[in-house]
């Protein structure tokens, strides 16, 4: 999970930013801020791995926030004016929004973000789970990960979908929830609402990847996922 926040003077703005945060799965908001003073005292008692920064704020701006930091967080800029591309690049900020942007446009910034921040961890332990326990109307089901074939997501519901089963065991549990519990190197994000065991995968087509006669669509967002997958690892 990456923790943010978000700093803008605009309280539209900043209700933007908190709703499509809270629909990014990987991420976590852990404030929002009015102005870059209230900033810095979230960060000097928070972790905070990225910031969505206006610009132009009252007192202190946010290029300036960001130049007084000695240890900054990844930045991604969100502004009106242009004119200050340059000058946050030349920061090193993962990207730049120029408002009003589309949820698209900021779930590639925020995947941009993701991806530099792996970059910045240190080796995780390999996953070694093999199974876990869902809620289903009051019973503990148990849910062996070999067995899980791809999942599906509802809003707050999820459909586990398994080769030795017919129907889906359905589940009250969140998307960013369940990937959670599974081993990152066995799954595979196609889609917003879909997760795909990739040892089930039986082919790929252009906007499908098939387990069987099953077909699970790939969205734009994630289709880089899938080449990978395809392509393999390259030297």
């Amino acid at each position: 999970m990456i923790r943010c926040i978000a700093v803008d003077d605009e309280h539209l703005v900043r209700e933007l930013l908190e709703d499509s945060i809270r629909q990014v799965p990987f991420l976590q908001l852990v404030a929002t801020c009015k102005n870059a003073m209230e900033a810095m005292e979230v960060m000097q008692r928070e972790q905070v791995d990225l910031m969505f920064l206006d610009i132009q704020m009252p007192r202190l701006n946010g290029l300036q926030l960001l130049q007084s930091l000695q240890r900054p967080p990844l930045v991604i800029l969100v502004t009106a004016y242009e004119k200050y591309a340059l000058e946050g690049y030349n920061l090193q900020v993962v990207d730049y929004l120029l408002k009003p942007f589309s949820f698209e446009r900021f779930l590639k910034a925020c995947q941009r973000a993701s991806d530099l921040f792996r970059l910045q961890q240190p080796p995780a332990p390999a996953r070694t789970i093999t199974d876990f326990f869902v809620n289903v109307e009051y019973v503990q089901v148990k849910i062996v990960v070999a067995d899980i074939e791809y999942i599906e997501g509802l809003k707050d519901y999820i459909k586990i979908h398994l080769s030795s089963s017919p129907r889906p065991v359905l589940t009250r549990m969140t998307m960013k929830a369940i990937a959670e519990k599974l081993p990152a190197e066995e799954f595979v994000r196609t889609h917003k609402s879909y997760l795909v065991a990739v040892k089930k995968i039986t082919s790929v087509k252009r906007d499908l990847v098939c387990i069987g006669e099953k077909e699970i669509p790939v969205s734009d967002f994630f289709k880089e996922n899938v080449t990978r997958l395809v392509q393999g690892p390259q030297n």
